[in-house]
């Protein structure tokens, strides 16, 4: 039986993730701990397995305004529950980064492997690269520390870019067919892919992603052709 702690109360993944577990009853028990305010300083990791932290700001933002809060949260939090795991004597720490650290990602870049050197090009992209920086100096024998950096995450419930395609895609009768390409994961993949790693007690860098990237005129297509709505995909508005 193993304990797992899950920071970031209501989070999508989170909650995916405790949801998926519960269907291994005897084999994990799943708590959540919300990371707003003070008190969650005062909770003892002590007892746990594996803390899963996927707390903090999940979007890109260009509003400089938001540049210190997204450090605050994304690394020098992130930094902050790792070391607290650590003292606590958790065995393994695993952090949600993101695709985001290697900036604006292309097809043309080919399948992201530990030999792509990331390249973040806004503060979202740069907080996490250095979170993952700071809880690396932090692993040890008996501190496993894991980086997950997953793409774009879609499912029932999802949040962020691709709700909004699936809305667009049941109401726009005309959408850029632009020659881009996008790395996907499905939330249950994401989430399984996580208890492989929790039930091996690995550590290290890793890349959850679907082996074929995905046009984002393809997907929109096909998210209305779902719904029974038709949509005609035009280069007009291409620059």
């Amino acid at each position: 039986m193993k304990r797992i702690l899950i920071t970031g109360a209501d989070s999508y993944i989170g909650t995916s993730l405790e949801k998926w577990l519960e269907k291994y009853p005897d084999k994990y028990t799943v708590d959540t701990v919300d990371m707003k305010g003070e008190g969650w300083r005062l909770k003892s990791f002590a007892g746990y397995d594996v803390v899963f932290h996927v707390a903090g700001i999940a979007h890109v933002s260009s509003d400089s305004k938001r540049e210190a809060l997204y450090y605050k949260v994304n690394r020098d939090l992130t930094i902050e529950t790792a070391m607290k795991a650590k003292f606590d004597s958790v065995k393994q720490f695993i952090f949600m980064s993101s695709i985001i650290v290697y900036g604006d990602i292309h097809s043309s870049l080919g399948f992201i492997d530990r030999h792509m050197i990331p390249t973040p090009n806004n503060f979202y992209g740069k907080s996490k690269l250095q979170a993952e920086e700071g809880i690396m100096k932090l692993a040890s024998e008996e501190f496993k520390t894991v980086i997950l950096r997953p793409p774009m995450i879609y499912g029932k419930g999802s949040k962020g870019n691709y709700p909004k395609l699936a809305k667009a895609a049941q109401k726009l009768p005309i959408f850029p067919d632009i020659d881009n390409e996008r790395s996907m994961l499905h939330i249950d993949n994401l989430c399984e892919f996580i208890k492989l790693i929790i039930d091996n007690e690995e550590d290290g860098l890793f890349f959850p992603q679907n082996e074929e990237y995905v046009k984002t005129s393809e997907l929109v297509k096909t998210i209305a052709e779902a719904h029974g709505k038709k949509i005609m995909l035009t280069k007009i508005f291409n620059p």
